[in-house]
């Protein structure tokens, strides 16, 4: 039997200093992950002028091209990281995707990009399900929704560095440069990441006699039959994911295409020392957009956290009743928001639904951490991505840039702010399916927390 006294949890997964360090390597990382995930779209405004493609093409060049493999290969890595060391799974996933981002830099046609973001997907497919892993077994049951939640701030950090920066480093260089430096960037990261970060004791925080053994796919998938929970959680945070990656895409051209001239104004106190005299539209885009992923991501994904674990200890319903009731309130501020044609207004309705958007990730994760056994949590994990990252990034992105092309005959400009109007109906369905996961909750979840 494991001997789980305080003391021996310290010194099988470190002090709690060295949890929270490992913690914030692992945010660095993801911020890393998503930077080059979603540098993409501020830079398709001027890939999309120099190669002449339309709003589908790059939605298929950004979207399904990362989403294939990202998501099919997740499955086999993340049975791996069951079975091996987790760490250096990330750490040959980081070096891959991050020298991967470098080559989008020196592509010539939109077909070799294409290639190369399949060459990024590829990486970050080994990125995530493994770091849910580790994360569970340094943090206890009652805290691991903050800690999932601290560690998915990557998320709006790096769509937001990776929307600015890439615009800073387009209007000083070219866009080409932007792909090459933020992959330098990611590759010196990864000797901090190996030599610092342990490979945790597998289900330490778990109690006497949980599983350990590496289960076969089949036998996830035989234990993840029997939980109706699993896929009403996961399909429901993949149609918000259509929205959710499918904003971070398009929202910086629909600001340079519906508010190009208000843009330059609304930064004009900026000019000069923040924005030089002479930057495009990009830049202040990027600035625009960034803001509003970083203010309004932080302060939805630390929420949603904070209340998985406060509400959650009492009734595991309210893992799914938080998102689903924050998708409901998001959607009405949405439509105004992208309804409006007056920028200030735009930017802090916009706010709202940002952050109740990507406030699921901390209930949502931790309840797929406690609905299987401890030897399963990767696997289940990188099914779960499976179904959010190709619906979601595979689909939300192409479907909003379809739709785009679509109405671009009757609006013209304005085609993408009523492509996103018609996309909210994601965010609906998604609230229906979580508000339905939620009955399944306490019947689903495993007792894995320690007396």
């Amino acid at each position: 039997m494991t001997d789980t006294t305080p003391n021996n949890l310290t010194l099988a997964n470190g002090s709690k200093a060295y949890r929270a360090y490992v913690l914030s390597i692992l945010i660095l990382v993801y911020t890393f992950n998503f930077i080059d995930r979603q540098i993409l779209g501020i830079l398709a405004i001027p890939i999309q002028e120099e190669f002449a493609v339309s709003d589908t093409q790059m939605g298929l060049m950004r979207g399904l091209a990362f989403a294939i493999f990202y998501s099919v290969l997740g499955i086999p890595i993340a049975w791996l990281a069951d079975r091996t060391n987790r760490v250096w799974i990330m750490t040959i996933a980081l070096t891959l995707w991050s020298a991967m981002t470098a080559v989008c830099g020196l592509t010539m046609n939109a077909f070799q990009l294409f290639l190369a973001r399949m060459g990024v997907g590829i990486g970050e497919a080994g990125g995530v399900a493994p770091a849910y892993s580790i994360i569970s077994d340094y943090f206890p049951s009652e805290k691991r929704a903050r800690a999932l939640a601290i560690y998915s701030f990557g998320i709006p950090v790096g769509s937001a560095l990776g929307i600015i920066f890439a615009g800073i480093i387009t209007t000083i260089l070219d866009w080409r440069s932007a792909f090459v430096i933020m992959g330098i960037a990611g590759v010196l990261l990864v000797p901090l990441f190996r030599l610092t970060v342990r490979e945790p004791k597998r289900g330490m925080f778990d109690p006497p006699g949980s599983k350990t053994e590496a289960p076969s796919i089949k036998e996830v998938m035989s234990t993840l039959t029997r939980k109706p929970s699993f896929w009403l959680l996961s399909i429901g945070a993949a149609c918000s994911s259509m929205m959710g990656y499918g904003l971070f895409a398009w929202v910086p051209t629909f600001l340079s295409r519906s508010f190009a001239d208000d843009l330059p104004l609304a930064f004009g106190w900026a000019e000069g020392w923040l924005i030089p005299s002479n930057a495009g539209t990009l830049l202040y885009a990027a600035y625009f957009y960034g803001t509003i992923v970083f203010v309004g991501g932080i302060i939805g994904i630390f929420l949603g956290g904070y209340l998985g674990d406060r509400l959650g200890q009492a009734k595991k319903s309210a893992y799914a009743l938080i998102p689903a009731i924050a998708f409901a309130i998001a959607t009405p501020f949405f439509l105004i928001g992208v309804s409006s044609t007056n920028l200030t207004v735009l930017f802090f309705v916009m706010l709202v639904p940002t952050a109740l958007s990507l406030a699921w990730l901390g209930p949502v994760l931790s309840a797929f951490q406690h609905i299987v056994p401890p030897n399963m949590r990767a696997t289940a994990s990188a099914i779960f991505l499976l179904i959010n990252n190709l619906i979601g990034i595979g689909i939300g992105d192409l479907a909003i840039g379809a739709m785009s092309d679509a109405f671009s005959s009757l609006q013209g400009a304005e085609s993408l702010r009523y492509s996103m109007l018609c996309g909210t109906v994601f965010y609906v369905i998604a609230a229906l399916l979580l508000l339905a996961a939620s009955r399944f909750l306490e019947r689903d979840w495993e007792d894995t927390e320690l007396a």
